[in-house]
């Protein structure tokens, strides 16, 4: 879990206009059109943001899990530009947008600091750019496992669903459980619950 530490921009005062909701699985935090009222903590389960293309498609934004916020952007912006719903039974923080940006205006390193979680959030951004551009189902998740792997460079902690990560990498789950299959058998990875294990390098 993100402690308050590492978010410099909650300041007491935002911190004490905040109020806990709890979410069933499949329920909506908010609808994309909706106005913009707060700024929102996954406190427990997970949270999918995503849209629907003119085809009726659904494109999966991020799949947020405890510690993550969401909506940040949308501060600046009278309405959500995404729907927000529960993958799971989830509890959120809500924290008041009018709160939010006057801390901003009071704290000049409240919003210095705030900018910098966003400027990490484009970094993130262009990262998946980067991923759906590669054409091979395999190499994109190579990809994603090596950006995604923990401090020892191996582990790769799967939050939320297999199905989040096969829409955010732009596959089918079916192609991704084939894909992943793969990778077991030729000795890369090593699949466990919630985890996967790189085993070695990816190959040239």
């Amino acid at each position: 879990m993100v402690s308050d530490r590492d978010r410099p921009w909650l300041t007491p005062a935002v911190r004490a206009a905040a109020a806990d909701r709890n979410l069933k699985a499949g329920e909506a935090l908010f609808h994309r059109g909706d106005k913009v009222a707060r700024l929102f903590e996954v406190l427990a389960g997970h949270v999918r943001l995503s849209r629907v293309d003119r085809s009726g498609h659904e494109i999966l934004l991020y799949a947020a899990g405890p510690g993550d916020t969401l909506a940040e952007a949308s501060l600046f912006s009278p309405v959500y530009h995404c729907d927000a719903v529960a993958s799971s039974a989830a509890t959120v923080r809500a924290y008041p947008k009018a709160a939010v940006l006057a801390a901003f205006d009071r704290d000049p390193k409240a919003a210095q600091a705030f900018t910098a979680t966003l400027a990490r959030q484009v970094m993130s951004l262009r990262t998946r750019i980067e991923q759906r551009n590669i054409r091979s189902a395999r190499e994109r998740l190579r990809h994603w496992l090596r950006v995604n792997a923990g401090a020892d460079g191996r582990a790769v902690v799967i939050t939320g669903t297999l199905k989040d990560v096969a829409a955010e990498l732009g596959l089918t789950h079916e192609a991704l459980y084939r894909t992943l299959a793969a990778l077991e058998r030729q000795g890369e990875i090593k699949r466990g619950r919630g985890k996967v294990t790189l085993l070695r390098p990816k190959r040239p």
